[in-house]
């Protein structure tokens, strides 16, 4: 079973200046072991998950997610230009509209300067108060999100940085050519260091043209990603980058019983998960 721990991080969407407030940590002291008034409270809250992970049953882990959603798409640019009702009922469903191509929907222009800031973001966070860097880097195989993870992260030169692109990090599917998948050939082409979990197919089988997901089946195979990762990642990883979508996340919430929580483009949002094997 999987659980959201609260209060030990505030959800906070990051997506402007004003709300990148130590990534929304909420100050407190934890134990005695781990209360140095010369630390930050991100080392703090560190030494607190380790210590979670080290004493935890052996059927129980916790594991801190850092959850961000891709820059702005060029299908983002067009539902906007024709209202959600229009893109929904008809534009979703078409691969362009003779300006724009949304099928996989790449970064527009914004959407890379939004990746490029979240990074400089988590650049400042590591060095100013000591937020511990990923352990591991998952990645929805879309490429709006390819792309949002590499300008966030690859810049940093971090040790160990080689992200997993999972089939299930992808977003809600069927019915909007935007979540439709590129080749697993294509996607090798567009990061050809990065890793690519085993029995991807070569092309998309999961998109329907005449059925959009529902929340249920949704979060069936959100259920399964975390497991995934879960039981990939080892007890002892206690850090993780998922670089996906907005309805993918608000799946992740759904699934572990938090209120539904969507992101703006760019946004990003941190989450303790602790897992216990049923």
């Amino acid at each position: 079973m999987l659980l959201l721990l609260h209060p030990y991080i505030r959800i906070s969407n990051l997506t402007t200046p004003k709300t990148r407030h130590n990534f929304g940590l909420i100050p407190r002291s934890y134990s005695k072991a781990s209360s140095d008034s010369s630390k930050t409270q991100w080392q703090l809250f560190t030494a607190h998950l380790q210590h979670l992970i080290a004493t935890a049953p052996t059927d129980t882990t916790y594991k801190l997610f850092y959850l961000a959603r891709h820059g702005e798409g060029d299908h983002n640019v067009a539902e906007a230009l024709y209202g959600t009702k229009a893109w929904d009922d008809y534009w979703s469903k078409l691969d362009g509209d003779g300006t724009r191509y949304w099928v996989d929907a790449h970064l527009t222009a914004v959407g890379e300067q939004q990746a490029r800031d979240a990074g400089l973001f988590f650049k400042k966070q590591f060095a100013e108060e000591k937020m511990p860097v990923p352990d591991t880097w998952v990645a929805s195989p879309l490429m709006r999100c390819l792309k949002t993870a590499e300008l966030e992260w690859a810049a940093l030169g971090l040790e160990g940085f080689k992200p997993l692109i999972r089939e299930m990090a992808r977003e809600v599917m069927g019915e909007h050519t935007c979540d439709r998948r590129s080749s697993k050939t294509k996607i090798r082409a567009a990061q050809p260091e990065w890793l690519i979990e085993e029995g991807f197919t070569e092309e998309d089988e999961l998109w329907e043209a005449e059925h959009r997901e529902t929340h249920a089946e949704h979060d069936v195979r959100t259920q399964k990603l975390l497991e995934q990762i879960f039981g990939n990642e080892g007890k002892n990883a206690g850090v993780v980058s998922l670089t996906s979508h907005s309805g993918a996340i608000a799946s992740l919430m759904r699934v572990i019983g938090h209120r539904e929580f969507r992101l703006a483009t760019g946004g990003m949002v941190p989450v303790l998960i602790k897992a216990t094997k049923l």
